[in-house]
């Protein structure tokens, strides 16, 4: 249970819910498995295996896991089908098939096909930290985000959350470069920058160091720092983005080897384990960057 991108949110108002009421609330948008006409569904999941719960709670922390399961119907295989039905009843009738008819034929042949297909499923997690009123989503993109968030708010009836980075960060990316990143930082060697005009040039660098002068040449013409790599005191690297996502999470080995000492049969004790490190060490993270990019202040 580790996650590899961070979305992070933060709560404008208390929650409280009990467990119980909790599991209820969740019950109501329970996943449950694609009907024979359907496209895709999603719902709720007990995070850990061989567990009914709905959710996982640790130290004031709940994990929740969004299971999505898709029908997968390659349009090529549609257009193929259609284009043979097409051609058949132009040859029987000796005229041409229109676009509303075509459109007929196609939502047919999906309904007749849907049943057969094939199905995919895939998993988003999140913790709502009520503690430190903090929400955080394994998400690279935005719409994976909100969906899980979207079904939250369905589950609880409200979840009042707030980017925890509600503008650009690009200013204070770029300085880390050129004045020194704060205490606890350490820069790694991937770095984008953009410049801010109406071109919007990009400039890429892998595996190098981002504080040469090639790099603040870019900085001097007018380009700030989009995306960085960074250390956090040594028990995680990321790329941190200017609107405050946080992608390719890599945890320390030290970090990740203080639960080897569980069992692998004990596969939920692990899980709880390794969910109890990780979101400490997010938590630790996302309150560092309150403080450091003054989000306090937004």
């Amino acid at each position: 249970m580790w996650f590899k991108n961070a979305k992070l949110y933060q709560l404008t108002q208390p929650l409280t819910f009990s467990d119980d009421n909790l599991q209820d609330c969740l019950t109501n948008v329970i996943f449950r498995p694609c009907g024979s006409q359907e496209l895709a569904t999603m719902g709720f999941t007990p995070p850990l295996a061989d567990s009914q719960q709905l959710f996982h709670v640790a130290n004031g922390r709940y994990l929740f896991t969004l299971k999505k399961q898709e029908r997968i119907l390659p349009a090529a295989v549609i257009n193929a089908e259609l284009a043979e039905k097409v051609a058949q009843l132009e040859q029987e009738t000796g005229s041409p098939v229109g676009k509303k008819a075509q459109q007929d034929l196609k939502q047919d042949i999906i309904a007749r096909l849907l049943p057969q297909a094939f199905t995919k499923n895939s998993y988003s997690h999140g913790f709502i930290c009520l503690t430190n009123k903090l929400v955080v989503i394994d998400a690279s993109a935005d719409g994976k985000a909100e969906t899980l968030l979207a079904m939250l708010r369905k589950a609880l009836g409200s979840l009042p959350v707030v980017p925890l980075c509600r503008s650009g960060i690009q200013t204070y990316l770029t300085n880390w470069v050129t004045d020194n990143p704060p205490e606890k930082i350490q820069l790694l060697t991937d770095i984008e920058l953009k410049a801010q005009d109406d071109e919007a040039a990009v400039a890429r660098c892998k595996n190098q160091d981002v504080q040469a002068e090639e790099v603040l040449r870019h900085i001097d013409a007018g380009k700030w720092v989009e995306k960085l790599g960074i250390d956090y005191s040594e028990q995680l690297t990321c790329m941190i983005e200017s609107d405050g996502s946080i992608k390719r999470i890599k945890y320390a080995d030290a970090l990740k080897d203080e639960n080897q000492d569980i069992p692998k049969d004990q596969m939920a004790a692990r899980l709880d384990a390794d969910f109890v490190l990780m979101s400490s060490e997010l938590i630790d993270f996302a309150n560092y960057l309150i403080d450091v990019l003054e989000l306090d202040q937004d």
